[in-house]
């Protein structure tokens, strides 16, 4: 199975110099993050959905999104934005840098690498990545899921640093690392299902006679990606947020928040906001990969001009 085009892409031999042909200078590691971040702020009123859906009592995506209106306008639709440019640029920015040197460790940067070793690089990816990115992916789902509370309950952070700063003053530097179980366990099922699902259905669709290596081809592996993405990774996430957004001693238990939810909600409560979930998957996973092709013919075209700094 070959791997992804949007992650190990060559350069044209038009825009790059013929003396560098055959061994392309890396991308550089950041563009992943703000590929990341420009789907991820897109996307940012079904994300923020689909967080309030999971911690608090709403029911319905369409009645959380009515409510999230009424109550603070529009903008309400973008609480807690600063907080996901910081979690893209942690979280994300790490699993697409980790991604690419664990498939260089692994020895599966080339053709026809076999599903489980790209599997296997999405799994260390999303472990580092996971650790790595706690601190940012708490503070994006406090600001978001704020407003979603009573205002006796609320955190009231004004930004994602104030955030950052406050929690570890206010909740001690181990606060950070609340959730981080489940967050890492969620990181590795996301890159595993998302990354090496994409290869696999571009690959499969690739072998028909209706597909070619076009925006169809991407659009529809990364729909079919997508979806197994969220379905794997609904139960680590609903955990991940209940537990991100409860303070006080003994609040951050998984095993306490697992017995919770069912004795109140039954086992289906483990994909509760599925829907927004989706719909916030599709759409970020194809920008996320149209913009990082765009990036990186930015970069291929800048290299090719001379500009070496890219």
């Amino acid at each position: 199975m070959s791997s992804s085009p949007a992650l190990t892409k060559p350069a044209p031999t038009s825009q790059v110099p013929a003396s560098a042909v055959g061994k392309q200078k890396p991308y550089p590691f950041w563009l992943g993050g703000v590929a990341a971040t420009i789907a991820a702020s897109i996307t940012h009123p079904l994300d923020l959905t689909k967080v309030r859906l999971q911690a608090s009592g709403d029911k319905r995506m369409l009645e959380s999104i009515k409510k999230t209106v009424r109550t603070a306008g529009i903008r309400g639709l973008f609480d807690g934005i600063s907080g996901t440019w910081m979690r893209q640029m942690s979280y994300s920015m790490c699993r697409f840098w980790a991604y690419e040197e664990s498939k260089k460790y692994l020895g599966a940067t080339g053709k026809d690498v076999p599903a489980w070793k790209l599997g296997l690089a999405g799994s260390m990816a999303g472990g580092i990545a996971g650790f790595v990115g706690n601190p940012g992916e708490i503070v994006m789902v406090r600001l978001q899921g704020d407003f979603a509370k009573p205002p006796e309950k609320r955190f009231n952070y004004k930004h994602c640093f104030d955030a950052l700063f406050r929690m570890v003053r206010e909740e001690g530097p181990s606060s950070l690392a609340r959730g981080v179980g489940p967050n890492v366990f969620r990181a590795i099922l996301m890159n595993a299902s998302q990354l090496a699902s994409y290869d696999f259905f571009k690959s499969e669709l690739l072998k028909t006679k209706y597909f070619e290596d076009n925006i169809i081809c991407h659009f529809t592996a990364s729909f079919a990606a997508g979806t197994v993405a969220t379905t794997v990774c609904s139960p680590a996430d609903v955990l991940k947020s209940r537990i991100m957004n409860a303070s006080g001693p003994g609040s951050s238990s998984t095993i306490g928040a697992i017995r919770t939810a069912i004795a109140s909600e039954g086992p289906t409560f483990m994909f509760k906001g599925w829907v927004p979930a989706w719909m916030r998957l599709q759409p970020t996973t194809i920008l996320i990969f149209l913009t990082l092709e765009q990036l990186k013919n930015l970069v291929d075209y800048g290299r090719g001009k001379g500009f070496e700094w890219f």
